[in-house]
């Protein structure tokens, strides 16, 4: 059992199970009823993306240094209560079953996903490689 951590959009994994968007907005120009048939998600849960300021920080992010803030920013976001408990229950999730999270940037790197995994990991998560 396993979170897997992916680009929304691309093909699943035979074996990921649910996928839950963590993204601010909805596809753009897709159906709701599209989202799970085009692979984007299954659930949305903004809840785990930056906010709509911090989403136009972490784009504007062109350096190494602004990066660090994004990411300093985001993972305060993420240490609220209503984040905190919600990557505790996604951690505690991942030892019964198999689930995915994702966001549509294309770079993991430079993308909260990245911070996500940081964050699921240091609760002990059960994460895919």
């Amino acid at each position: 059992m396993s979170i897997r951590i992916v680009q929304l959009g691309t093909p699943r994994a035979a074996d990921e199970g649910l996928r839950m968007g963590t993204v601010r907005r909805p596809p753009r120009g897709v159906p709701k009823a599209d989202f799970a048939k085009r692979d984007f998600y299954d659930v949305w849960l903004p809840n785990l993306s930056p906010s709509a300021e911090l989403v136009a920080e972490g784009l504007a992010a062109d350096d190494a240094k602004q990066w660090k803030i994004f990411t300093r920013k985001f993972r305060a976001e993420m240490n609220r209560p209503d984040a905190s408990r919600l990557l505790d229950v996604l951690a505690a999730l991942s030892h019964q079953t198999n689930f995915a999270v994702g966001c549509y940037c294309e770079d993991e790197s430079h993308c909260h996903r990245a911070v996500l995994r940081e964050l699921l990991a240091a609760r002990g998560a059960a994460l895919a490689a």
